[in-house]
C-alpha cells in the first residue's frame, strides 16, 4: 500500500473540506487538535481532528484525520475476514459529521479510508472502504435527489451498477435493526472494496471523497436562513437520538475505533451535542414531523 500517497490525498481531502466549511461559516473557524498516539498506547500513530461548535451554521462538526497501526485487528474488522484475526494492522483515513443548528439543515457524514492487514500466517491484504449518507429532520425532496445524483455521478466511471449496489449497500447499512427504522434517506456505501486492484480502489475513494462538497453544502446554503423554532428544534434533538443510537450499537467505524484503543474523543465527535429520547413516541399523522416517516422508506432517489 502506498502511504505516502494515501496520506497526501486523505490530509488534502480534509484540508479542503474544512476550508469549504469554514467559507459556509462566514468567519467561524474550525479548531485543529493535532494529537499522537503515547508511548504504550494499543495503538501508534497521530492525526488531526477539526471541529467546530456552536457555529453559525454548525451546532457541531468535525472533520477527522488519521493514521493509526496495531498488533491485531479487532473483532469488528475479522467479523467477516476470520482468517485475519489476530493480524497486525494500519489504518488510514478521513471521517466527517455535520450537525447543523438549524432544523432544516440535514446531518451529513462521509468517511472514506484504507486498510492494510499482516501476519506471519495470512498474505497481506488491503482494502478500502467508505460513502455519504444524508439525515434530514423536515425533508425536502429536491435536496435529497440532488444530494443521491451527486452520488450517482461521483460513481459513474466506474461500473453500470455500482451505484446501485453502493446505495442499496448503504441503505441496508445505515439501518437501526433494533428500530426496524433507517436511519436516514441514504447515499452510498462500499466496504472490503479490493476488486479490479490497488489504482482502481483508490480512484473510486477519492471519488467519493471528492464529491462530498459538491453533494451536501448546496442543500445547507438553501436551507440555513429557514425560519424555526423550539418545535422543530425539539424534534430535531429527538431524532437526534437514532443518530446516537446507531453510531452506538451497529456503526462499524465506531466500534473499531473503540475496540483498537482509538482516540475517543475524535471518534465520538460524531454525536449531536443536544438529544433528547421519549418513551413511545410518534407524530401526529399528517403533521410536518410525519414527513420524514415517510421519506426514510428508500427508492430510486436519482
Amino acid at each position: 500500500m502506498e502511504a505516502a500517497r494515501l496520506r497526501e490525498y486523505f490530509t488534502g481531502l480534509q484540508t479542503g473540506i474544512v476550508a469549504a466549511l469554514e467559507e459556509v461559516e462566514d468567519g467561524e473557524t474550525f479548531r485543529a487538535d493535532r494529537w499522537a498516539k503515547a508511548a504504550g498506547s494499543p495503538l501508534t500513530g497521530n492525526g488531526c481532528t477539526c471541529v467546530i461548535e456552536g457555529g453559525r451554521v454548525f451546532e457541531r462538526g468535525g472533520v477527522a484525520f488519521s493514521k493509526v497501526s496495531g498488533a491485531a485487528l479487532p473483532a469488528s474488522a475479522t467479523a467477516r475476514r476470520p482468517e485475519l484475526a489476530g493480524c497486525a494492522f494500519a489504518a488510514m483515513g478521513v471521517s466527517l459529521v455535520l450537525h447543523p443548528q438549524n432544523p432544516y439543515c440535514p446531518t451529513g457524514h462521509m468517511n472514506v479510508r484504507a486498510l492494510l492487514a499482516t501476519g506471519a500466517d495470512a498474505e497481506p491484504a488491503w482494502w478500502f472502504g467508505g460513502g455519504m449518507d444524508l439525515t434530514p429532520y423536515y425533508p425536502f425532496a429536491e435536496d435529497i435527489r440532488h444530494f443521491h445524483a451527486t452520488c450517482k455521478q461521483a460513481l459513474h466511471a466506474f461500473g453500470d451498477d455500482t451505484h446501485a449496489r453502493y446505495k442499496r449497500w448503504c441503505d441496508e447499512y445505515f439501518f437501526l435493526k433494533h428500530r426496524n427504522e433507517p436511519r436516514g434517506v441514504g447515499g452510498i456505501f462500499f466496504d472490503d472494496l479490493a476488486e479490479g486492484g490497488f489504482e482502481r480502489c483508490f480512484a473510486l475513494t477519492r471519488a467519493v471523497g471528492n464529491a462530498f462538497v459538491e453533494a451536501y453544502l448546496p442543500i445547507i446554503e438553501k436551507r440555513r436562513s429557514h425560519p424555526y423554532g423550539d418545535r422543530e428544534r425539539d424534534f430535531q434533538a429527538y431524532r437526534r437520538g437514532r443518530y446516537v443510537e446507531f453510531n452506538l450499537v451497529w456503526d462499524r467505524g465506531t466500534l473499531f475505533g473503540l475496540q483498537s484503543g482509538g482516540r475517543a474523543e475524535s471518534i465520538l465527535m460524531s454525536l449531536p451535542p443536544t438529544v433528547k429520547w421519549r418513551y413511545d413516541w410518534r407524530p401526529e399523522a399528517g403533521s410536518p414531523e410525519a414527513a420524514i416517516y415517510e421519506a426514510l422508506t428508500p427508492r430510486d432517489w436519482a
